[in-house]
């Protein structure tokens, strides 16, 4: 019997790596799985030997704050991996901690194979770690054709097998339970705790000043399974009436694709949004040593893909001082009132998508590769 590991770091990885270990699966291939991983993997039946919540740290300064923490973990990981003896070490994103755990188990074990998949984004900042990516990497799978020169540069093999969240859903829930003839604001508060502790009060300003204007409208936070509670904690002094948290994946795709606004914290789910058509705009606060150190080291002028792309912002994105509830608000509202401008938006974004839209089916193109790999 063949053998992978699954590593993932955060709620993103994990829900990736499950789509490919799903296509996995649905091939009746005898393969024994282990992880560090998630909600989404568990419900494939795949155990993890530690729950995500405790390595999903943010920023600088809280690695700093939990680094004899972080190499624990990261020693617990690679003992484990090595224990397992995998012919696959299956990395996903997280690179910091992945790729961290992947060339101290390359080092012990030669024979692994390290096939890493959402490449770090050399694109944005130290754009020097791909020479050492080298050294104990053996497959990179790339969410966007533009990352090839990157590695190609090093002679690292790679294949671009684009992003997941860029294929077409095919989800037909009724989510009328949810809105109850509402309109639908769908809000992405983040997946780790630090996040979600910063983020989650300036929200919930923001819905409140948006009840004193309109009635229209329900809010709907979009949550994972790992931090549903922590959200519902949060909320439920409130006060507010026309909101939901919804952690169901399948619920989650319907109701963004019923939304008519989405407010998102910068990352990923940004490309979601826009595959799903929903006009948009991105915020993101860290603490204030976290922005300079970030700021000095990024090479790019925007923190959205989308906007990185077209070099100017089309989506806005509220970051830092301005991402204040009351800049939340006028912004929304703008687009509300302006529905052309949230039309141009979408047109936008859709025509960028296109360009960096892979043919295939992502999650097939990585499983083919994993499973090339079993059988080589």
């Amino acid at each position: 019997m063949k053998k992978i590991f699954i590593l993932t770091g955060e709620a993103s990885g994990d829900k990736l790596a499950s789509a490919v270990v799903s296509n996995l699966q649905q091939k009746k291939l005898d393969i024994e799985y282990l992880s560090v991983g998630g909600s989404n993997l568990a419900n494939l039946g795949i155990k993890s030997i530690f729950d995500l919540s405790e390595i999903t740290y943010i920023g600088f300064t809280s690695v700093l704050f939990n680094i004899i923490k972080i190499k624990k973990k990261i020693n617990q990981t690679v003992k484990e991996i090595i224990k397992f003896k995998p012919d696959i070490l299956f990395s996903v994103d997280s690179p910091d901690f992945t790729l961290r755990v992947a060339e101290k188990v390359k080092k012990i074990n030669p024979n692994i194979k390290i096939i890493h998949y959402v490449a770090p984004q050399v694109w944005i900042w130290r754009e020097g770690r791909v020479k050492n990516f080298k050294k104990f990497v053996d497959h990179f799978l790339l969410l966007f054709d533009f990352e090839k020169k990157y590695f190609d540069k090093e002679n690292i093999t790679n294949t671009f097998v684009g992003h997941p969240l860029l294929e077409k859903s095919n989800s037909k829930i009724d989510i009328s339970s949810i809105s109850k003839g509402k309109k639908i604001i769908s809000i992405f508060p983040g997946s780790r705790s630090s996040e979600i502790s910063i983020l989650l009060p300036i929200l919930t300003d923001f819905v409140n000043l948006m009840n004193t204007k309109f009635n229209e409208y329900l809010f709907v936070f979009h949550a994972t399974e790992e931090n549903k509670d922590e959200i519902t904690k949060k909320l439920k002094n409130s006060n507010l009436h026309n909101i939901d948290i919804i952690s169901d994946s399948n619920i989650k795709t319907e109701v963004l694709l019923n939304s008519i606004f989405a407010v998102a914290k910068s990352g990923t789910v940004s490309l979601e949004i826009c595959n799903a058509k929903v006009p948009s705009i991105i915020i993101y606060k860290i603490n204030f040593l976290n922005y300079l150190i970030m700021k000095s080291l990024v090479k790019v002028n925007f923190a959205n893909i989308i906007n990185i792309i077209n070099n100017k912002e089309i989506i806005p994105e509220l970051l830092q001082k301005e991402c204040n509830s009351r800049e939340i608000f006028k912004s929304v509202v703008y687009f509300l009132k302006n529905p052309n401008y949230a039309k141009k938006q979408v047109e936008v974004c859709n025509r960028t998508l296109d360009q960096i839209r892979s043919k295939t089916s992502s999650c097939d193109e990585v499983a083919n590769i994993l499973r090339k790999y079993l059988i080589a």
